[in-house]
């Protein structure tokens, strides 16, 4: 039986979130705004911005969040209202908690240090033992994201000054997070000690700014300066950029390579490689691993251009547009019956029946998640008069999930973890298939085994976590049993320090 979910989405991972932060601009809101627009593709379920106003009393933060695209959350009335010269911004897809207005982010808190916001892109493996313990204690929680724990966490009297407090928060969390952080004084930027997820910096006229991708700062015409360090806090105020690296001897860093193939702006930069550079030469590894005799090459777009193109350049098979994306629509949701389901496959791409008709195709794609949408198109390909069909992935078979801020489905919904690839290929209808291998994916990076995470491909996790973790796993945990008042002193600062 076929998956009874979302056909338009079953064949791609979640969207990660994206972050943005202005400090010293008079026009910190527009730009984060032009920040978020920009890294719209990782998150499209809600957005938001904090702002922070200078005054003699008292710092003023102006928050507005909303559920959608931040175009439509943030109108111009809505932007002038967010008054500062500072600013953070957040883009959302929920990786961790429902979606909802209250999870929407950044978050944002007055404690006894002040006014605090936080954005946060990646997972904490270790949010639901973290949460019982604070709960435990008497922390009250408004949101099922991993996020607020953060937040908590900074707002503790027992660990000195901002800046220790900071230190003393990030090495009680494990995972995967880029945060930007928004004091009453400070603009902070975080990647935890693996760089799991994207963060850089850049200036424009002696501001700076903070982004999960460089794609960002081109969009406010702002200078790139270099990536944030995987373990590294920068700290910015009003005497300039300052960096503490408090995870020294942490030496193993684990990027997520998927970044590369599928999630970044194909005009982004990190690691001072191009994102789409590196899927043009993933595409040229595709056709030097799988190569086949075909009349034509085309693209699943738009993730599938640059692949598609590489696998045209080194087959010299012409590369043809023959499927049309329409740019017009938005999310899809559950459908009542198959008819309905494959219409909203055709909704996003429609296919060009004179181009392929009568031709060997080989079709090129990012990647194969549950393998209900391809099937619809190597269906419509056949359909539309195709005597071929060849199927080509520029990445290698997904055959576990991600933890580490991806919302893949479940091991069990991996196609490649239930099938050969030639059930895959007999699924698929297709008359081949080809996975670009893990060595050659790595290899059309330019980079180094050692600098990326590969968990989901080889299920080898570089930070260990709760088997049972998924993105709703503080909203369906269970209270721990213990009293508070059986805990004990020592064992309340043992637990919280």
């Amino acid at each position: 039986m076929e998956n009874q979910g979302n056909a338009e989405y079953d064949d791609k991972p979640k969207d990660a979130c994206g972050v943005f932060g202005v400090f010293g601009h008079t026009d910190a809101a527009w730009l984060t705004y032009y920040g978020l627009y920009a890294l719209q593709h990782r998150g499209q379920e809600s957005a938001g911005i904090v702002a922070c106003e200078p005054r003699e009393d008292r710092p003023a933060f102006h928050v507005h969040k909303g559920m959608g695209l931040a175009s439509h959350v943030f109108p111009e009335h809505i932007l002038n209202g967010l008054k500062g010269d500072r600013a953070i911004g957040h883009v959302r897809y929920s990786t961790t908690g429902s979606s909802s207005i209250v999870n929407a982010q950044p978050l944002a808190a007055d404690c006894s240090r002040g006014q605090i916001a936080i954005g946060h892109n990646g997972n904490l493996t270790n949010a639901a033992v973290l949460r019982d313990e604070l709960e435990a204690f008497g922390s009250i929680f408004n949101t099922t994201v991993d996020s607020e724990i953060i937040l908590h966490l900074m707002a503790l009297p027992t660990h000195g000054d901002r800046e220790n407090t900071l230190i003393s928060t990030l090495k009680r969390i494990q995972g995967a997070y880029s945060l930007v952080i928004l004091t009453e004084t400070e603009l902070i930027g975080v990647r935890d000690p693996f760089g799991f997820r994207p963060l850089c910096i850049g200036k424009i006229n002696g501001s700076y700014i903070l982004a999960s991708e460089s794609c960002a700062l081109d969009q406010i015409h702002s200078k790139f300066v270099r990536d944030v360090a995987p373990g590294e806090i920068v700290i910015i105020n009003e005497k300039g950029l300052r960096s503490i690296k408090p995870f020294e001897g942490h030496d193993r860093e684990a990027f997520c390579i998927f970044e590369y193939v599928y999630f970044a702006r194909p005009d982004s930069n990190i690691h001072d490689q191009n994102v789409y550079k590196v899927r043009v030469n993933l595409g040229h590894q595709l056709a030097r691993e799988h190569p086949v005799e075909a009349d034509i090459v085309v693209p699943v777009p738009d993730s599938g251009n640059p692949a598609a193109l590489g696998f045209s350049l080194e087959s010299s098979i012409p590369y043809e547009m023959a499927f049309v994306r329409n740019h017009y629509i938005g999310r899809t949701f559950l459908q009542p019956s198959q008819l309905i389901r494959d219409f909203s496959v055709r909704v996003k791409l429609n296919l060009i029946g004179d181009v392929v008709r009568g031709k060997r195709v080989v079709v090129v794609d990012d990647s194969i998640v549950r393998g209900t949408t391809a099937r619809a198109r190597v269906r419509t390909l056949r359909e539309a008069g195709a005597k071929e069909v060849h199927v080509r992935v520029s990445c290698p078979p997904h055959r576990h999930p991600c933890v580490y801020g991806i919302d893949f489905p479940t091991r069990d919904e991996l196609i490649a973890n239930r099938m050969t690839l030639d059930q895959i290929r007999d699924y698929l209808q297709a008359d081949s298939i080809g996975y670009v291998s893990l060595e050659g994916m790595i290899m059309a990076t330019g980079l180094e085994k050692s600098k990326f995470c590969t968990a989901c491909y080889t299920g080898q996790y570089p930070v260990p976590f709760d088997a049972a973790l998924d993105k709703y796993i503080i909203e369906k945990r269970r209270r721990p049993r213990t009293p508070v008042a059986d805990l004990g002193e020592a064992s309340r600062q043992q637990r919280l320090l």
